[in-house]
């Protein structure tokens, strides 16, 4: 049968025709309209129905139940026992069993027709004075054919949701292992959504479950595979009904997977770290952005919390959540090569390594120092992956507007690794091609006269009135950004947690309506 032959035949039904009886009539002539119940029945056993579920189908005048097109209801099947001869079944089929149809607006349009149709149906029972009792697996509003009636119809009639146990809070209890526990986070996530979604998705997952399995499964077990997750990954099909199985998901063969299943992470407070095996060891020097969480990327917070060691800077690994289980490496902010050899020796030991940097890694940063490492023969076989994060400069030209909008230069003034001369010469070539500069480590304790230095050799290319983004803490609690000229910039104001943003003889600032000032750098230049 083809899918316009589906929609023209895949009407609802009434399985039992209501008889005509007497309606009661309100002293001013009108019915008054039935009420609405959208009744969670649970995952499947119909022993977890709730009592309040019980009552409200004892209270109904009709019984409605989506089905497929082979007519069984898996909803009715539950509550079957409770379904008395004298209820007016409503059964609502689906008109499509494939995402494939002729109709002009495609599934969704199909869809949402048959919904539309649905609700009428019911719509006019309630009109009649019938209370109406919609049967949902599991929760009503969680995943459920019932909220597409409750959207339509509950802010017409008085309705009441009554709550069922979700298959997720089945599928945890079938499996005897804790979802969440202390400050963890549960996910859930469709199945549905495209492989790269799944992963980062789960990457970044502390506890999660996959729903609506079934044809999904393969992209998301290779999901959970990109995403570090798959070892500790569980499958759960048909909680609490007949043919229900559990287990590892790596047993699970793809091709007898049901729509009906889910793939749990559990909880990983207590989880037993895997045992170090030499030769399935890496090192991924993860990038933090500038501040805390907010500014992590997915990847690199799944890096994070898959890592079986964290190594770092113990300022920026106190940005990090702990998790149970994994070690914490800390260390001064001075021994880079130091920390990344530290870090290669727990990789070739086979342990899964993380390199906690600030910022980009690859921007003056941790990436240089383990690859230097990693660069000598005794490392060759340690995979090394570097994972980008916010650069300082990025984020303090988003607070800023768009000074970044054009060509630019990163420039460090720490003399530290490298003598002031190279730094001075590089400043005046960047400022005399006219690009905006990005200077890094403008400032310490140590170092208080390079911010004054290079002012001076900047104000020998640029105006003075040259706009200047002091960028302090960004993202952090003392945050500060301010746009001043370049004659303005007052060293004593620059410390190690500023970056300077130095524009071009383009580069344009603006004050908005509520006192913002703001600098952006064209994206065209002059014709010379």
């Amino acid at each position: 049968m083809d899918s316009s032959h589906a929609m023209a035949s895949g009407r609802t039904e009434s399985v039992t025709e209501p008889e005509t009886e007497p309606e009661t009539e309100t002293h001013e002539g009108a019915v008054p309209p039935g009420k609405l119940y959208g009744v969670g029945l649970g995952p499947g056993d119909p022993s977890l129905m709730t009592v309040r579920a019980v009552e409200a189908i004892a209270a109904a005048d009709v019984v409605a139940y989506h089905s497929a097109r082979h007519g069984r209801s898996i909803a009715r099947s539950i509550a079957a026992k409770h379904i008395r001869e004298d209820h007016i079944e409503e059964r609502l089929m689906y008109p499509l069993t494939v995402e494939t149809t002729d109709h002009p607006g495609g599934y969704r349009g199909a869809l949402d027709d048959f919904y539309a149709e649905a609700s009428d149906r019911l719509a006019a029972h309630l009109d009649a004075g019938r209370t109406v009792a919609v049967l949902a697996e599991g929760d009503p509003l969680f995943y459920g054919s019932y909220q597409h009636m409750h959207k339509r119809l509950a802010h017409r009639y008085d309705t009441e949701v009554i709550p069922g146990v979700t298959s997720v809070s089945a599928s945890a209890a079938r499996l005897g292992e804790p979802l969440c526990e202390a400050e963890e986070t549960l996910t859930i996530i469709p199945g549905t959504l495209p492989e790269e979604e799944l992963t980062a998705r789960l990457a970044a997952a502390d506890s999660a479950v996959v729903m609506k399995l079934g044809r999904t499964f393969p992209a998301v077990r290779r999901a959970l595979a990109r995403a570090g997750r798959l070892e500790g990954a569980r499958y759960v099909e048909r909680a609490t009904m007949a043919g229900e199985r559990t287990g590892k998901l790596t047993d699970v063969d793809p091709e007898s997977v049901p729509y009906f299943s889910v793939a749990v992470l559990p909880s990983r407070i207590d989880a037993v770290p895997p045992e170090p095996r030499p030769g399935s060891g890496e090192v991924l020097v993860v990038g933090t952005g500038p501040a805390g969480a907010g500014w992590l990327t997915p990847e690199t917070r799944g890096a994070l919390a898959s890592a079986t060691d964290l190594v770092g800077y113990t300022t920026y690994l106190a940005r990090v959540p702990e998790r149970p289980g994994q070690r914490r490496h800390g260390s001064d902010n001075k021994v880079e090569s130091e920390r990344a050899e530290f870090a290669l020796d727990l990789a070739r030991r086979g342990h899964r390594v993380a390199v906690v940097s600030g910022g980009d890694p690859g921007v003056f940063a941790m990436a240089t120092a383990v690859l230097d490492v990693a660069a000598q023969e005794v490392y060759a076989d340690v995979p090394v992956r570097v994972l980008p994060g916010v650069t300082a400069a990025n984020a303090a030209a988003a607070k800023a507007g768009a000074p970044l909008g054009h060509d630019y230069a990163t420039i460090s003034l720490s003399d530290r690794l490298k003598p002031w001369e190279v730094i001075a010469r590089r400043l005046a070539a960047a400022a005399a091609a006219d690009l905006v500069l990005a200077l890094y480590n403008p400032g310490s304790a140590s170092r208080t006269w390079q911010v004054a230095k290079a002012r001076e050799l900047l104000l020998e290319h640029r105006a003075p009135d040259t706009p200047v983004v002091v960028a302090r803490d960004v993202g952090g609690p003392e945050e500060s950004v301010r746009v001043l000229p370049l004659a303005d910039l007052d060293p004593a104001e620059v410390d190690m947690r500023t970056l300077l943003l130095i524009g071009s003889s383009q580069t344009r600032t603006t004050t908005r309506p509520d006192g913002t000032r703001l600098a952006w750098t064209p994206r065209t230049y002059p014709d010379s």
